[in-house]
């Protein structure tokens, strides 16, 4: 696939996005999940080999290229490994999966209300070398814990500065303001964070495009203006720690977003299921996902 196939596939495919991005701290507790214990792997080289051969047994399964999954985000080791003698991302773009990269250093410590974006000190560098890897987009995480205006608006000022350099590199911007979905105060939040999100969109370069990552809102249909405006490519949600069944009966009632789960799709599979029962687990997440994600 070349980026305008890339990009026709996002911007209008029927299916979903898979996040297979755990990073260094979230790791070890996808091996837990994953049933692989602490004491099997010893050091960062094995526990990022545990993962990739978890991660490379999700990719080949025959049901992850079943047209449904349309891309997938990775984590930078993923994408400087290999998927049966191929890179991960012309493993992906073989099966009909469009590559992304996340790109975010973690969270800075809580101020007014959010976790802003650490500073990215090593995004030009790994910019460059993901446009040479042939990935097609990126992703980057921030957290709002609680409505606080102050704190919103700094969160989505540092997700659009950072998405146009994004876009100046060639790449497209998945812009992931997530909100806690624990806060007592979302649904307030939720309306500064559009009307935040909305400002960003309206000040993009003319025919500059973004994707956006989102927690499902409280009220269904809340980013419906995000989703319409003439600068997104595709919005997308994040699961933020509801089961497969409580973000999929949720993202149903939000037309216009697809799933990007991760959690929503791996939980239940296990390194000891015979290929056939992985392949039918993996598969059945799959389907009640993209079934979710097209529902609208």
């Amino acid at each position: 696939m070349n980026t305008d196939q890339m990009t026709a596939k996002i911007a209008a495919g029927q299916g979903f996005i898979a996040a297979l991005d755990q990073s260094g701290g979230s790791t070890p507790k996808a091996l837990r999940g994953y049933g692989v214990e602490d004491s099997e792997w010893s050091g960062d080289g094995e526990m990022f080999g545990a993962i990739h051969a978890m991660r490379s047994r999700v990719i080949t399964s025959p049901c992850f290229g079943s047209g449904k999954i349309l891309g997938a985000i990775l984590f930078e080791r993923t994408m400087d490994s290999e998927v049966e003698g191929k890179s991960t991302a012309d493993a992906l773009k073989a099966r009909g999966i469009v590559p992304f990269i996340k790109v975010d250093q973690g969270l800075a410590d809580e101020a007014d209300g959010a976790q802003m974006m650490k500073p990215l000190d090593k995004l030009p560098a790994l910019l460059e070398k993901s446009v040479a890897n042939g990935m097609f987009g990126t992703k980057m995480r921030s957290v709002i814990k609680s409505a606080n205006p102050v704190g919103v608006a700094a969160v989505v000022a540092q997700q659009f500065e950072v998405g146009n350099q994004i876009a100046d590199a060639g790449l497209m911007p998945m812009l992931e303001p997530e909100y806690d979905i624990t806060a007592e105060d979302r649904a307030a939040g939720e309306e500064i964070l559009l009307a935040e999100i909305m400002k960003g969109l309206d000040a993009l370069p003319e025919g500059r495009k973004v994707m956006l990552k989102l927690s499902i809102p409280v009220k269904p249909g809340h980013y419906t203006p995000a989703i319409e405006h003439p600068n997104v490519l595709r919005v997308v949600a994040l699961s933020g720690g509801f089961s497969t069944d409580e973000a999929c009966d949720k993202l149903a009632t939000n037309p216009g977003m697809i799933a990007s789960f991760s959690r929503g799709l791996l939980q239940d599979l296990r390194k000891g299921q015979s290929d056939d029962e992985f392949d039918g687990t993996l598969g059945k997440a799959i389907d009640q996902i993209a079934s979710a994600s097209i529902a609208g």
